[in-house]
């Protein structure tokens, strides 16, 4: 098993598949590392010799990846919620961000439903 970048990387699968198991790291941003590292897509993890790794780290190394692109993420999220602006409020609210609908759907974000009692009738 292949180590890049603190993740463990399925030895079992394609190059591309597997570089997409790193935070910050897609299909496309895999082709691009590999194309630069000289490496072919298709090649298992297994079949990587340590020049190709060590070519791999390289070349991943240039991206912003894992523990730093969480912390940025973090980072810009609490921005928007210091600043105030309609995103930062959802964002603290735990409400969708884009416009979506929250009458029906968006159970993810609200959370599990809480149930509000009706009023009782007044007994004569």
């Amino acid at each position: 098993m292949a180590r890049i970048a603190g993740v463990d990387i399925p030895k079992h699968k394609r190059g591309v598949i597997a570089l997409t198991y790193i935070f910050g790291i897609g299909k496309s941003r895999a082709k691009d590392i590999l194309e630069a590292a000289k490496v072919s897509e298709d090649t298992k993890v297994s079949d990587w010799s340590d020049d190709e790794i060590g070519r791999i780290r390289e070349a991943v190394g240039t991206y912003t990846i894992e523990g730093e692109l969480r912390s940025e993420v973090q980072l810009n999220i609490k921005r928007l919620m210091d600043i105030g602006c309609y995103r930062g409020i959802r964002h603290r609210a735990g409400l969708p961000l884009r416009g979506q609908r929250t009458k029906n759907n968006s159970r993810t974000r609200k959370g599990k439903r809480k149930t509000v009692a009706n009023k009782k009738k007044a007994t004569k």
